[in-house]
């Protein structure tokens, strides 16, 4: 690892899935793993491309029932390269000796290059060079340039390179017990010397996929196809120390494409009028350049460096070309099969880094939320619910996408799947959509996609909260909150429980702002909005008495997780520690034992303290305090003490929760959470999951760590707010961001000092707030600003 690369020396099977996920290249529209061409998927490589809201349903038997999926399509695989001596075997690491093996990630370019050296026997050696681009200027567009060259011997060397279309999703163990045979009607053709096509479809959402290759090679090349592949040959003569290239341009178009008849033509014609790869090259880079000019951050020591390998997944999977698709936010990226490609509520941990960045990328990710309203209307009434109910689990039209069965690999058996219980997904899209406003102005989406999703939001909530005359409260019960070990009481019959404290402040906060937004919406944009919803004054006073009275549930002095919590049982953290060594995944553990983690005092991840994440200390408060209960520093920190103790830190986003939260309520143990988060998948702390797919939204949330949990940076009220943790093991950094309107505002801390430098423009001066003062910069002024202690 330097500051712009990241490099793997030598060949490890066994790491060989997690180092092709951390070197998929992609560019917002597609992305493919970064496996060696000359292998095939097996039980040690797996080569995916994955285009962004390509999926397809299928219907498989499990556990004696039909399931029914939707999946993120492996498409086509575009990679295949390979090579052999006339005659002889194909040369692969797993068949063939190494003298030298790297593979190097250049973040700075967004190039993948590789270096192998194979021996042949009697001092014969084949030295083979490969760069790697998904192009980030042309999104359809993908290259690789292969380098051969011979050392002690001359001869022949026969290359072949295919489009094949024989693919499947099978990169996760756990589903293959589940149809994945995605693709229908593969045809292959030629369109020219030195170009082959093919072309297929999905097989249910009928999705047309195309693919054209175009090879370049010092030789004849030559096309037979072998369907499900279109194969291109070519015989290299090699003589020592002479470099023979081969280049193949790949064109993918799809359906789904904006502003497109047919997609192999499409493909076709894009291919043909490719230029060549240094030409490429020389765009691909120029784009890259002005991704990092307004996205980089600036941290210094080995957590810049894992920071800056997050940023650059996370402009991969979310590039400015996605703001041109109907997508969301894949949990794991573009980078592999976990989760199916599902999108979850990781948008809440990736949106406050785009909004300060690319705020058009955010307003795409929201119109696709927009987009998908009515399905969450239906989805609602069906439930008996008025307004909005959003899925856990989002793929192509919105629909619920959770699955009804999981497996637990320790136990092998199929459990049933309730997380689709955890409602508060609409809350984070509400949550999302006003912090993409605060952020950028962006007054027209506020006032009307975002007002019409936050007040369909709004009304789910109200209608989800019955009134308990006993407690003279409102409630909400039977959901999931964001800890998935808990889903029912021990011994219930139905899952669901009981006014989760993190699931009642968010709906709370959203009735408020809600009621917000309506009072100050234009007389007409507001007229407009009623007629259309029905909204009437006897259900605004309903929301406006629901905002107030929701029950959140204290026990021993601490904020319960949900009601009943404190009746629970402790578990004996220590004995389960000495007998699995890893437990985050306690699930998995307590029910191949014959156990539920349902009966213990026991969390997968933050739950409670995500309400830290998501507020201030004064936001929190003030929020409690609308609520009529008190909440004060003390309670906090006990409660911030009682659930660490509790939690097995069985998901990524916990230890960037624990991080942020803990920066502020007990700075000493901060770090070792904020390491736990920058090592997630670099380390693949979970345990081989990283290989199927990186954690989209732990990477981005470490990114906001640094830029707006560290800085304790707020937009709101047409301000920046700024509240600086100066935590010892990161006390300088630095970052630009665009905030209404204004691009490339510098910040910059450093020994106690902020220094902001808002570029000059025509915009109107920024109002900075700090806690102790307020300052008014034009643009062209810099503030330099000593903070207190």
């Amino acid at each position: 690892m330097t500051g712009w690369t990241w490099e793997y020396e030598g060949y490890t099977p066994a790491d060989e899935r997690l180092r092709e996920s951390l070197c998929t290249l992609g560019n917002g529209c597609f992305a493919t793993r970064g496996a060696l061409p000359e292998c095939a998927a097996d039980g040690v490589h797996y080569p995916g491309t994955y285009v962004a809201g390509c999926y397809n349903r299928l219907t498989s038997e499990v556990a004696g029932r039909e399931v029914e999926n939707e999946d993120m399509v492996n498409v086509p695989n575009w990679l295949p390269l390979r090579f052999r001596l006339p005659g002889g075997d194909w040369l692969t690491p797993d068949g063939t000796p190494l003298l030298g093996h790297r593979l190097t990630l250049h973040l700075s370019s967004g190039m993948l290059e590789r270096h192998t050296r194979y021996d042949l026997g009697a001092q014969r050696v084949l030295a083979v060079r490969q760069q790697r681009v998904v192009h980030m200027a042309d999104p359809h567009l993908a290259v690789l340039r292969t380098e051969f060259t011979a050392e002690g011997y001359a001869g022949e060397l026969d290359v072949e390179a295919a489009l094949d279309g024989g693919v499947s999703n099978a990169g996760v163990s756990r589903y293959r017990d589940l149809d994945g045979r995605h693709l229908t009607h593969v045809h292959a053709g030629s369109a020219g010397p030195d170009t082959v096509w093919l072309r297929c479809r999905t097989r249910t959402s009928d999705i047309r996929i195309a693919m054209a290759a175009r090879l370049t090679a010092d030789g004849i090349v030559t096309a037979r196809h072998e369907p499900p592949r279109a194969v291109q040959r070519v015989t290299l003569s090699l003589t020592p120390g002479r470099t023979a290239t081969v280049d193949k341009t790949v064109a993918l178009r799809t359906s789904r494409d904006p502003a497109i008849s047919d997609p192999l033509s499409a493909a076709v014609d894009r291919v043909e009028r490719s230029p060549g790869f240094d030409e490429l090259l020389e765009s691909h880079l120029t784009a890259w350049d002005q991704l990092w000019c307004r996205a980089a951050l600036d941290v210094a020591g080995e957590p810049g460096r894992i920071l800056r390998l997050h940023l650059f997944h996370v402009l991969q999977t979310l590039s400015p070309h996605t703001a041109d698709l109907d997508v969301g936010v894949p949990a794991r990226g573009l980078h592999g099969e976990a989760y199916r490609g599902h999108v979850f509520w990781d948008e809440l941990f990736v949106l406050p880094y785009l909004n300060l960045h690319f705020p058009e990328v955010s307003r795409a990710l929201l119109r696709y939320r927009h987009r998908r309203l009515e399905q969450a209307c239906t989805a609602a009434r069906r439930a008996g619910r008025k307004g909005a109910m959003y899925p856990w689990q989002s793929g192509s039209d919105g629909r619920e996408e959770t699955q009804q069965l999981h497996l637990n690999p320790r136990s092998g058996r199929w459990l049933a799947d309730h997380s689709r219980l955890q409602h508060h997904v609409g809350s984070a899209v509400a949550y999302n959509i006003w912090e993409y406003c605060e952020a950028s102005g962006d007054t027209e989406f506020l006032h009307t996609k975002g007002a019409e999703m936050l007040l369909q939001i709004a009304r789910f909530w109200a209608d989800s909260a019955g009134y308990d005359d006993r407690l003279g409260r409102h409630r909400i019960k039977g959901v999931v909150g964001p800890d998935e070990y808990h889903e029912a009481y021990p011994g219930a019959i139905t899952p669901g429980l009981d006014d989760n404290a993190y699931t009642n402040v968010t709906a709370a906060w959203v009735l408020t702002r809600t009621l917000e937004l309506l009072r100050a919406l234009p007389e007409p944009r507001r007229r407009e909005l009623v007629e259309r919803t029905g909204l009437d004054g006897g259900e605004l006073e309903l929301w406006e008495d629901v905002s107030r009275t929701l029950h959140v549930p204290f026990h021993a002095g601490v904020i319960s997780q949900f009601e009943g919590y404190g009746d629970l049982a402790e578990l004996d953290w220590d004995g389960y520690r000495r007998r699995y060594g890893d437990i985050r995944r306690l699930d998995r553990i307590l029910e191949a034992e014959g156990d539920t983690v349902n009966r213990y005092q026991a969390s997968k991840q933050a739950d409670v303290l995500m309400l830290g994440y998501l507020f201030s200390p004064a936001e929190l408060q003030g929020l409690f305090g609308r609520l009529g209960l008190p909440l004060d520093d003390e309670t906090w920190r006990r409660t911030v003490d009682h659930y660490l103790r509790r939690t097995s830190h069985g998901s990524t986003l916990s230890g960037l929760v624990h991080g942020w939260v803990l920066a502020r309520a007990r700075r000493a143990e901060a770090w070792k959470y904020c390491q736990e988060a920058l090592q997630g998948d670099i380390a693949d702390v979970q345990g081989g999951t990283t290989g199927e797919g990186i954690h989209l939204g732990a990477m981005a949330g470490t990114l906001d760590l640094v830029q707006r949990g560290l800085t304790g940076l707020e937009t709101r009220g047409g301000a920046l707010w700024l509240d600086p943790v100066p935590l010892p093991e990161l006390s300088s950094y630095g970052f630009e961001l665009r905030y209404q309107g204004h691009w490339g505002v510098r910040l910059h801390l450093e020994r106690g000092r902020l220094e902001i430098t808002v570029p000059s423009s025509d915009a109107t001066p920024i109002d900075v707030r700090l806690p102790d003062r307020a300052v008014r910069l034009a643009p062209g002024e810099t503030g330099r600003l000593d903070l207190a202690e």
